[in-house]
């Protein structure tokens, strides 16, 4: 599984989330943001209209392709890999598997969304029957719940199998449903011992 950390943020630091979702048989593959972009994806908010967060943008999706190609290289097959992240890492994680560059697992975003204003369209994906989960607390001050509610839509609308978590309050972190979640694609698509 390829994890991405969140802005100003670092691989250490989504390593611990590699450390709950443990399971014998899985790696997790950590990509750094550029160090001189200091800990950030992409320089502008996720809401910026994208040429504003380019060519950074480009290149960190760039970064996720070339994580997954090592993984693909390695001899395992798209069925056993999947992408994920945190904030500015959750909406990589999705603006790359909005793309349909190739099939996967699964794809979770936690507390983040597609990237670009709500305003521009987007054109229809064909991802029929990907898990991605969508989760993020209602009030969070850095992803407006509007921004989760349309990705959410666009991935149902592209055929995904899409999980919508909803939580109250506006803590910008983890929650233990969207852990669990996590735990049992991990144990079920990628190590192959879920039920």
């Amino acid at each position: 599984m390829v994890l991405l950390h969140g802005r100003g943020s670092s691989a250490a630091e989504i390593a611990r989330l590699a450390d709950h979702l443990a399971v014998p048989g899985v790696a997790f593959l950590l990509p750094e943001a550029p160090s001189l972009s200091r800990g950030s994806w992409y320089p502008q908010r996720f809401l910026a209209p994208r040429a504003a967060n380019e060519p950074q943008l480009s290149a960190a999706l760039a970064t996720v392709e070339a994580a997954l190609g090592e993984l693909l290289a390695a001899g395992l097959p798209p069925a056993r890999i999947a992408v994920g992240g945190f904030s500015q890492g959750a909406c990589l994680a999705l603006e790359h598997a909005a793309a349909g560059v190739r099939p996967l697992a699964f794809v979770a975003a936690l507390s983040g969304a597609l990237p670009g204003p709500l305003d521009v369209p987007r054109a229809p994906g064909r991802l029929r029957g990907l898990p991605v989960l969508l989760a993020c607390a209602d009030d969070d001050t850095h992803i407006p719940r509007e921004h989760v509610d349309a990705s959410a839509a666009w991935f149902a609308a592209a055929g995904a199998a899409v999980t919508r978590l909803r939580f109250p309050g506006a803590h910008h972190g983890l929650f233990p449903e969207e852990l669990g979640w996590l735990r049992a694609q991990v144990a079920e698509r990628l190590a192959g011992t879920g039920g």
